[in-house]
């Protein structure tokens, strides 16, 4: 079976920033989520069979999202300035490494990695990976053929989500996510759900009506039935902000426009060398070697041609993604 791998750039690069210690390149611009970016990059393709790789991120304007809620996502702190400065140039090691990039006014990454999964989804012997700091992309799994793999504690640890993780989680299959969020919203960007409505209650209604239209239109003696009923406007809103956008069309012909055969040595080289990554051009040199047991990551604290920052100190959790 031939893998697709999905990179939710933009989640990623803000995991990186916040997990790995501050870095400056050889000009002292900010360089630690690049850096961190490029390590996993380089830990990715050297361990993984994939056959077809594809990197999505977000655009500065306001989303569709934003446009139809105003306060979405609105408690999220302003990002850093030595982040922003990153995420401008974010793009930079993807194309270095030959990755095929996506982005689109109005719509987040993961709106278009939702295009990509229903537009690969039927092709035969196809399994689809897709990585990502956080779960809104959960409700694309299905089985074990589209799954999921989340960060945790930092970058130190992955889980990867298949049908039977989601069901066992939430209680629900992945493509009811969206109508349950609707009903208990979604603290991390800020999507109200229905006041006085919990998970467990949640659960059961999605579990029995399948979508609110049903529950509405036949849950009359279901416990939170009124309460869903007077914020209906708010469960359907939040519902439309938790779902993925339809009917994108992505700029690819065909999947073998994402083919992978191997890593770009010459073009990686020249990025790694450009920033001072010294470390992760040695080791991209030196090729591969035997997995051993996990050691502590040297390359944050030894990189002769980065200089440490003034941010906090690395997260305890980062060193065994490396």
């Amino acid at each position: 079976m031939k893998r697709l791998l999905l990179i939710d750039a933009h989640a990623l690069i803000h995991r990186v920033y916040h997990a790995l210690p501050p870095l400056t390149d050889k000009e002292g611009n900010p360089a630690g989520a690049l850096y961190g970016i490029s390590s996993l990059l380089l830990k990715i393709l050297r361990e993984e069979k994939l056959d077809y790789i594809m990197a999505f991120f977000d655009r500065p304007e306001p989303t569709l999202r934003k446009q139809a809620f105003k306060d979405y996502k609105i408690h999220r702190p302003k990002a850093d300035e030595a982040l922003v400065h990153q995420l401008v140039r974010a793009q930079e090691p993807f194309k270095a490494f030959g990755i095929k990039t996506f982005e689109a006014p109005g719509y987040e990454a993961d709106d278009l990695i939702g295009a990509a999964v229903e537009r690969f989804r039927s092709e035969p012997d196809l399994k689809i990976t897709i990585v990502s700091g956080d779960l809104d992309l959960l409700q694309l799994v299905i089985g074990e053929r589209i799954v999921l793999q989340t960060l945790r504690k930092g970058l130190s640890e992955t889980m990867t989500y298949d049908e039977k993780t989601v069901i066992a989680r939430y209680g629900l299959p992945p493509q009811k996510l969206p109508e349950y969020k609707g009903l208990v919203g979604d603290n991390s960007d800020n999507i109200p759900g229905v006041l006085g409505i919990g998970p467990k209650t949640a659960q059961q209604i999605i579990q029995k009506y399948h979508t609110l239209e049903n529950f509405l239109a036949t849950g009359q003696n279901e416990k939170g039935y009124d309460k869903i009923k007077e914020q209906q406007d708010k469960a359907f809103l939040s519902r439309d902000l938790a779902r993925l956008h339809d009917g994108i069309t992505l700029a690819i012909k065909s999947l073998e426009e994402a083919a992978y055969p191997e890593i770009p040595k010459e073009s990686v080289l020249a990025y790694l060398n450009e920033k001072g990554f010294g470390s992760l051009a040695r080791r991209l040199e030196e090729g591969p070697k035997p997995k051993k047991e996990k050691k502590p990551l040297p390359a944050a604290h030894s990189e002769p041609n980065l200089k440490k920052s003034s941010r906090n100190a690395p997260h305890p959790g980062t060193q065994s993604l490396f």
